[in-house]
């Protein structure tokens, strides 16, 4: 029996005897690869304007501070949650910033831009279905590994630039949205599989679908034409030994990942703590004494962090 009958005759018993499963089906057979998904979803199509408006005065060596400053401040919205950002405990300064000139000025232009990424795509989702996951659980869940990376980079005395670990940590489920704006039925019989059987939502997505959502945060990434550093960390936040380019940022992500699981800040849909790669900490290179004042800061400012950005703890 050819492939086509095949699916043909299956489709029909399902829809006959089995309503509600016959749905997931034809969801899962529409799909071959990531870019299936990825097909005309408008919202996905570009990235948000603003951050492309900043890369590129950035890479303008004609483009001055107040160009960058202008075009942020023409943002109302990134304005604030920006200035909320740099004025909440995600930095600590000691006296408040006012001006987004002086944000670049404190913090930095490549800085801003990587923190102007992470809290503009937050902007992009909309209308996924409270029934697969809560979105302030989602963003809690991705702000909480964007800072708990960011934390455990601060103790690699080599990174001048932390803020791209926070952009990383954000972005990194984004795949995960994708699947349940576009298969939300599939999306909720792979949860309902996690919770009945205490397996990987992310192993279950690549049994069910052929792929997980990190390949399909790759396949997002690439679309966007973000930095190659973005698009591996997002790919291999469950597997960073796989990084060929940037083993050290994914392991930071995976590390991230997990401490945010299993302090349960948040929920992106797993429903057990994810498995920890053997080699992730040796891949950091930081002492394992960083790791309980890592916990401590994180439970500290995340709450600030959250509220600067939403408006709620």
């Amino acid at each position: 029996m050819d492939n086509f009958l095949g699916h043909t005759i299956r489709r029909f018993l399902l829809r006959t005897l089995f309503p509600a499963e016959s749905r997931v089906f034809e969801e899962a057979i529409m799909i071959g690869k990531p870019e299936d998904l990825l097909k005309g979803f408008v919202q996905l199509s570009s990235l948000p304007v603003i951050y492309t408006k900043i890369n590129e005065a950035i890479n303008d060596p004609q483009s001055s501070m107040k160009d960058i400053s202008d075009i942020i401040s023409d943002d109302p919205g990134l304005t604030s949650r920006l200035l909320q950002l740099v004025n909440s405990a995600f930095y600590g300064f000691p006296s408040r910033v006012e001006t987004v000139s002086r944000a670049l000025f404190i913090v930095g232009t490549r800085q801003i831009r990587d923190l102007a990424l992470a809290t503009s795509i937050m902007n992009v989702f909309e209308g996924i279905p409270e029934a697969l996951v809560s979105m302030e659980s989602f963003w809690r869940h991705s702000v909480a590994c964007g800072l708990a990376a960011k934390i455990l980079a601060t103790y690699r005395r080599c990174e001048m630039n932390v803020e791209r670990f926070f952009a990383a940590g954000i972005i990194h489920d984004i795949g995960r949205l994708v699947i349940y704006k576009k298969i939300p039925e599939t999306a909720q019989a792979m949860i309902l599989r996690c919770k009945n059987h205490g397996e990987p939502l992310f192993s279950v997505e690549r049994e069910t679908i052929g792929f997980d959502h990190s390949e399909l945060g790759r396949r997002l990434m690439q679309s966007w034409n973000l930095p190659p550093s973005l698009e591996e960390v997002v790919a291999c936040h469950h597997s960073p030994q796989e990084a060929r380019r940037y083993p050290v940022e994914a392991a930071v992500i995976h590390v991230a990942d997990i401490i945010v699981h299993a302090m349960e800040l948040g929920n992106s849909g797993e429903q057990y703590v994810p498995p920890m790669d053997e080699k992730a900490w040796q891949l950091i290179g930081i002492p394992t004494s960083a790791l309980s004042p890592t916990l401590d800061q994180l439970e500290r400012e995340v709450g600030d962090v959250v509220q600067s950005l939403f408006g709620k703890a």
